[in-house]
């Protein structure tokens, strides 16, 4: 009487031991499947992709009727997030500013930015090229363009390289037409010479070993200005 009784309490904790074995497995398979629905809801939601998209774009901005801006586009996404929208240019940009006469007067291109409407922001990123009517080029990987300050800034690394001289430092601003420009913290300065080469019949430049400027080794923390 006592090995079956001592057997049937044995089968008894095997069934309770099996039981909690199937509502635990149960259990992780069922928080498993949650947060997978979880994980698929968030990479299918709307507010993840775009409202829009275009390839090869291109469009004018005006003002009064006169073309102001142009841009051309390769890929345009956009998005509208928490109301607040914004137009992503993932294989980058090229934007042309024009004068009242419909001359170029500055252009910016990059490989990658993004447009804020409600904010009249635009942020360009990696390899950022911005060339203004005097023949001054900026290169740097981030740039900051506000339309109602009418303002471009960035607080990066920048090189300018201009017709006689090529300018490095950290931190620019500048006017939107790139005419009235400041380096915040400049590096170093290269000077060009353009030397006439009668034998060869054109203009050469020779280009000294780069070196900083005088002024800019007594005090490098001075702002470089340059106002056409």
């Amino acid at each position: 009487m006592k090995l079956q009784k001592s057997g049937s309490k044995i089968r008894n904790l095997l069934k309770i031991f099996r039981i909690a074995v199937l509502v635990s497995g149960a259990a992780i398979l069922f928080f498993g499947c949650e947060n997978n629905i979880q994980k698929i809801k968030a990479f299918s939601s709307t507010e993840n992709l775009p409202l829009q998209e275009a390839t090869n774009f291109e469009t004018l901005f005006t003002d009064s009727g006169e073309v102001r801006f142009s841009l051309k586009a390769p890929k345009l996404f956009r998005y509208e997030t928490d109301g607040k929208p914004f137009v992503e240019f993932t294989e980058g940009i090229e934007l042309v500013k024009y004068d009242a006469n419909q001359n170029i007067i500055s252009s910016i291109t990059a490989d990658y930015a993004k447009q804020f409407p409600n904010e009249d922001k635009w942020e360009a990123k990696n390899n950022v090229v911005a060339t203004n009517l005097e023949g001054d080029t900026l290169k740097t990987e981030h740039l900051i363009w506000e339309e109602q300050t009418e303002k471009i800034y960035t607080e990066e690394f920048v090189k300018i390289i201009r017709p006689d001289q090529i300018i490095t430092g950290i931190g620019f601003e500048s006017d939107q037409s790139l005419e009235n420009w400041r380096i915040k913290n400049p590096k170093g300065t290269i000077y060009v010479e353009l030397e006439n080469n009668s034998q060869e019949g054109s203009d050469s430049a020779k280009i000294p070993t780069a070196q900083p400027s005088e002024n800019l080794q007594e005090n490098e923390s001075a702002p470089l200005q340059f106002k056409k």
